[in-house]
């Protein structure tokens, strides 16, 4: 595709995201599902919507950022934005998204926070008939849609949030991580680099992002191999690249912080 060609798509795909938040805002119905697809690398600007938003990647890996932090959704998971909070969006890879619009009446007790969340088959199924087309909705439908809502309170919790500090000093060391990811990070060299003691540097760090630098260290390692991973390279070649000095001790991380190995992690049938 020529530059001008791809300035033509990007113009188009921003115009269909402006008709998609005026169409969810101007929804009556409880929930308003629909599908939405974005080539990799797009970025969606800064937004926000009066309902919340269940976001279910069928293809791609997202990732949304926010003042809260930053959180992943990667194969097998979705994730909860709640209503009004402004967020971006960057598409790791081609992405096909189904998202599920919930008005604040529709829950007595809706989740205030974002949650990136493991997906049932159930989930999965239900997500996938919320957005069937307009043609074949009718009573069926509102019971899908209803029976989604009460799935979507019972799915597990994944940590696939990154927290980002607000000082814009350890915001830079973070980012300059994010990009050279290493399982070497020393404390003492970035409480140096801020001109802090070791001590010092350990309450800052937890007061601007609630985890230690060690936690945070692992979760943005997840963020980095996760999208990799998903794609199909050898769980050796990202754990050598992310400074591990072995591959057990990459697993034995992604374990600690997931819940299971790297291979079991992505067994999960992409369709129900």
């Amino acid at each position: 595709m020529t530059k001008s060609g791809q300035r033509l798509a990007l113009g188009e795909l921003a115009r269909l995201h402006v008709e998609r938040l005026a169409a969810i805002e101007a929804a009556s119905e409880p929930v308003y599902a629909i599908p939405s697809e974005y080539p990799a690398g797009y970025h969606v600007k800064a937004h926000s919507h009066s309902r919340a938003q269940f976001v279910y990647a069928s293809a791609g890996v997202l990732m949304v950022s926010s003042v809260q932090g930053r959180w992943m959704v990667p194969p097998g998971h979705a994730l909860w934005i709640p209503a009004g909070l402004v967020h971006t969006v960057d598409m790791l890879g081609d992405v096909a998204m189904l998202s599920a619009y919930v008005a604040p009446s529709a829950l007595a007790d809706p989740p205030t926070a974002i949650r990136v969340v493991a997906l049932t088959d159930l989930a999965r199924a239900l997500i996938i008939e919320a957005v069937a087309p307009a043609d074949v909705r009718g009573g069926r439908h509102d019971l899908v849609m209803a029976l989604l809502l009460e799935e979507v309170l019972r799915l597990p919790d994944r940590p696939l949030g990154l927290p980002f500090p607000s000082d814009t000093r350890l915001a830079a060391l973070c980012r300059g991580f994010m990009e050279n990811p290493s399982a070497r990070l020393v404390i003492d060299d970035w409480a140096e680099r801020l001109a802090m003691s070791r001590r010092a540097f350990t309450r800052f760090f937890r007061k601007e992002t609630g985890i230690s630098l060690s936690t945070w260290r692992q979760q943005a390692a997840v963020f980095t191999a996760l999208p990799r991973l998903a794609a199909g390279e050898a769980v050796t070649a990202v754990a050598l690249d992310l400074g591990y000095e072995s591959v057990a001790a990459f697993i034995t991380m992604f374990r600690r912080m997931l819940g299971t190995a790297p291979r079991g992690y992505f067994k999960t049938p992409e369709n129900p």
